[in-house]
């Protein structure tokens, strides 16, 4: 394979020829002859006049190439104490057989299905079914509260939702049908027709001539064969936080994903037919889509779909424990993941007990790596640890040691080189670039290279004005960083109010908007700090309305009840003080950064631009109060 300097160079001065070699490594109902090309939009579009479909590529051509005998799926559930392997033959005719349910239900091409599902392998089997019809599937997190359904249904616009009785989480089952029930009756546009996959924890009740049992349509149904499309039609879509309340969904095409998919899993993981590729993740965010499902399908790896955590399934050697037992070759999680093993299990003895000679790479990425805790895994893992930056709106990785391509030394708090196909810029607030040890704006030079978003699914406003408006011929990644004097790319942060939370990005304004509208608050801001385990928490400031008179602590548990119910649990807002006044600009701008600095540090520079400086001290002593402030 082409070095990473060589493909990388090539990747930027010849794209069109680049891309369609990698074009040239999957199968195609129709081999575009247009590369490159822009839609009536002005969209930068791939392979813009090629048919194909993704589901075939995912686990009909495996079957047609006589692997129809290898795994395809590893369903591990340490939540139901139960294992199951699906070979690539007996996914296909799973997947067949439920395009036929789906068709039976009305969907066809460009029709919508929304799956609210737990880790299990019907879920898959459900993406796959919609990508077979040629529809387009929105994968919601089943952590995600009634509210924020309704809101994805709505946008998305369904023909069928599909859900399943519950999901488990540790030792609690969470009963799914009372929250889709909920979200459905709310919803201004719900589904005809509900699926739901019966499970045995938690008994669904269905409602008749709108719900349907997974078995009996499955026993009924007739299989399906995959359906061309156009490369440019979606796949799927995917909701993601903005800086609003109201979430962004982002759209992935057909051709440009499957080649990006194919691509990243031999050139940055290293990743080829018949490896057991492992990404504990779930399928509700963009790694379960790109490195759960259709990344290591595509390229003919066995998956790993794992329903359980890190720590408490039954202990921290839980991770240890999987990749051993199913000889797992590459595996992917969260930093949050790995500081959740570090706390119970700090000298990593639980290591000891298992087999990892199997394992040749450990990739993270969903949030920065710190130092410490790149210091420990490279203390106790035998193999490269590889920290890489990619976002829901690209799909696969911007930044990443590419292991398939070359192999780069590490270095902590880096993500290393700019894959092929990003060519990766630092620019300050004007858009003028910035040189090695600069921080500024990460922004990437259009176009995009295949698999990242073509624009917001009916939303190409926010789309231009979200990331294509702040700086001319550039997509603004809203993360801030820079790159050292050998090329290394340092990401650092959001510069927006997106908050990283496990992993998960939760936007700091949706929070505001549920907490501003409790009837005693008159103004608010919620901050992500930093969390020893999940990289970063909220932390909510109100101000009281003039003449309201509540108890502080019964005020917090109204609203992180709020938060809960309007979000999720999945928000982990803990801590909300009452505050005399928040920091502002003269212009009336909340001064978050420095609420931020308070928290972490307990002092911050006066800003030139704050209003009344001694609302700092008085910030600082009601953080102080709570023990959220460190001695400056």
């Amino acid at each position: 394979m082409t070095g990473y300097h060589e493909a990388y160079r090539q990747s930027l001065a010849s794209p069109e020829a680049f891309w369609r070699a990698r074009a040239e490594e999957i199968d195609w109902h129709t081999f575009p002859e247009t590369i490159l090309s822009r839609d009536a939009a002005g969209h930068y579009r791939w392979y813009a006049d090629g048919e194909l479909n993704t589901c075939h590529l995912a686990v009909d051509r495996h079957v047609a190439r006589g692997c129809g005998e290898q795994p395809a799926l590893i369903h591990d559930s340490p939540a139901t104490r139960s294992q199951r392997i699906i070979t690539y033959a007996e996914l296909q005719d799973q997947v067949a057989r439920f395009a036929g349910v789906l068709r039976g239900l009305g969907v066809a091409r460009g029709d919508r299905v929304v799956i609210y599902m737990p880790m299990i392998p019907e879920t898959v089997v459900a993406m796959l079914a919609s990508a077979r019809l040629g529809a387009v599937h929105s994968v919601v997190f089943g952590g995600f509260s009634p509210h924020e359904l309704a809101v994805r249904i709505d946008d998305a616009r369904p023909k069928v939702l599909v859900t399943a009785g519950c999901g488990i989480e540790f030792t609690r089952v969470i009963p799914y049908k009372p929250m889709v029930d909920r979200a459905l009756a709310q919803a201004e546009h719900p589904p005809a027709s509900v699926v739901v996959v019966p499970r045995p924890q938690a008994e669904a009740e269905l409602t008749p001539g709108r719900d349907h049992d997974w078995h009996a349509l499955m026993d009924a149904a007739a299989p399906v064969a995959p359906v061309p499309v156009a490369a440019t039609d979606p796949l799927y879509i995917l909701y993601t936080s903005g800086t609003t309340g109201r979430p962004k969904g982002v759209v992935r095409d057909n051709g440009g994903h499957a080649v990006a998919m194919n691509y990243s899993m031999g050139a940055i993981y290293d990743a080829h037919p018949g490896d057991v590729y492992w990404a504990a993740s779930d399928v509700g965010w963009v790694v379960g889509h790109s490195y759960i499902v259709y990344g290591p399908l595509i390229r003919g790896c066995t998956s790993i779909v794992y329903e359980g955590k890190p720590v408490k399934t039954p202990d921290a050697g839980a991770f240890w424990r999987v990749i051993a037992e199913h000889r797992v070759k590459t595996f992917f999680t969260a930093p949050t993941a790995f500081r959740a093993v570090k706390k119970e299990d700090p000298e990593a003895r639980l290591m000891a007990g298992y087999d990892l000679s199997c394992l040749e790479a450990v990739f993270v990425a969903g949030e920065r790596l710190d130092p410490p805790t790149y210091d420990w895994l490279h203390r106790h893992m035998h193999c490269p640890v590889v920290d890489h930056w990619w976002q829901t709106e690209t799909g696969w990785a911007i930044a990443a040691n590419p292991l398939g391509l070359e192999r780069f030394p590490t270095k902590a708090g880096s993500a290393t080189v700019p894959s092929p196909g990003y060519d990766v810029r630092i620019l300050d607030d004007l858009g003028a670039p910035l040189g090695p040890g600069e921080s500024g704006n990460i922004a990437i030079r259009l176009p995009l290279p295949p698999g990242t978003l073509p624009t917001l699914w009916n939303d190409d406003a926010r789309f231009h004005a979200g990331y294509l408006e702040a700086y001319d011929g550039y997509y603004a990644s809203g993360d801030g960083g820079f790159f050292d004097e050998e090329g290394y790319l340092f990401v650092m942060g959001r510069v927006d109010d997106v908050i990283n939370v496990a992993g998960h990005r939760l936007s700091t304004g949706a929070m505001e908007e549920v907490i501003g509208a409790h009837p005693a608050v008159a103004e608010c801001a919620v901050v992500g700090i930093e969390d020893e385990i999940k990289g970063q928490r909220p932390l909510g400031l109100v101000v009281l309305k003039d003449g309201v008179e509540i108890e502080p602590e019964a005020l917090e548990r109204e609203l992180v009840a709020s938060v809960r119910e309007r979000i999720g649990a999945l928000a982990s807002l803990r801590e909300v003080l009452a505050v005399p006044r928040l920091p502002k600009t003269r212009s009336g701008k909340i001064l978050r950064k420095s609420i931020r600095g308070l928290a972490e540090q307990g002092s911050v520079p006066v800003p030139s631009t704050i209003d009344d400086p001694a609302i700092l001290d008085e910030i600082r002593a009601a953080l102080a109060a709570r023990q959220l402030a460190p001695d400056p």
